[in-house]
């Protein structure tokens, strides 16, 4: 799968411009020696045929010799030589193009270029999904079930080491700072996604994401873990639907592997 950079490299793109540039400054200098080539041959062509027909054959010529398929041997000595004048620039403008256009679009700047353009496309098109934010062992396991339960899963990180984990799970990755995050929640399609679950380590950082998103969303059903009934309730307040105390869960947890039932307890 492939990893959506929201601060994307602007050197990627700048790349691909100057490849693109450099590209049709080639084509450019390959259609002046075609037409050099062209006028050329009709100047020297002395036959009585018409000047269409010669324009023709002069056409055809050129583009033979552009493309290294032409049979020269019926020419005049004279058009002999032109056509090696010809097939010299022929020679240093596939060479100036080869030097200018080779390596330009392999570097890792243009890759990630180009990731974010298919994974836009796929992004647009996404509908139903459930976002999980971070993916240290508790996102990737909640990513985990959630994909078991067969649900399209997108994951929200800000590390590039997480980001490259995620991604080779299988997982749609949006991968942005902390600094824009808010950017990252907007090209995570929040507006036509079924669930957004926080599991960042950072109380404040899940506070945040939790604000931002459903301001983005008022109506999308947030889940996120908390560390105590004041957190709860700050969360609940930012936009939370569902709230998880971490050490309640535990507690009940192992109040129940005891086998006490947790109402007599209390």
């Amino acid at each position: 799968m492939l990893i959506y950079r929201v601060d994307e490299p602007r050197l990627g793109a700048m790349r691909v411009r100057e490849w693109r540039r450099r590209a049709l400054h080639s084509i450019g200098l390959l259609l002046l020696v075609l037409t050099g080539a062209t006028a050329g041959l009709v100047l020297l062509n002395r036959s009585h045929t018409s000047l269409a027909t010669k324009v023709f054959n002069a056409v055809w010529d050129g583009v033979n010799l552009i493309t290294t398929l032409g049979d020269f041997t019926d020419f005049a000595k004279d058009q002999k030589i032109f056509m090696l004048l010809a097939m010299f620039a022929t020679l240093l403008v596939g060479g100036y193009a080869v030097t200018t256009l080779t390596g330009v679009l392999s570097g890792d700047d243009v890759m990630a270029y180009r990731e974010n353009r298919i994974m836009a496309r796929k992004l647009e098109n996404l509908t139903g999904h459930v976002i999980v934010a971070g993916f240290r062992p508790v996102g990737e396991r909640v990513a985990t079930r959630l994909r078991e339960a067969g649900e399209t899963v997108m994951v929200l990180v800000a590390d590039q080491t997480l980001a490259d984990k995620a991604a080779e799970q299988g997982y749609l990755v949006v991968l942005g700072e902390p600094g824009v995050f808010d950017d990252v929640l907007r090209h995570a399609r929040l507006d036509t996604a079924r669930v957004l679950v926080v599991t960042s380590t950072d109380a404040n950082a899940n506070l945040a994401i939790t604000l931002m998103a459903h301001r983005l969303n008022p109506k999308l059903r947030i889940a996120v873990s908390g560390e105590n009934s004041l957190r709860k309730e700050l969360l609940e307040s930012a936009g939370a639907s569902d709230v998880v105390i971490a050490d309640d869960l535990i507690a009940n947890a192992l109040v129940a592997q005891l086998g006490i039932d947790l109402k007599v307890a209390i």
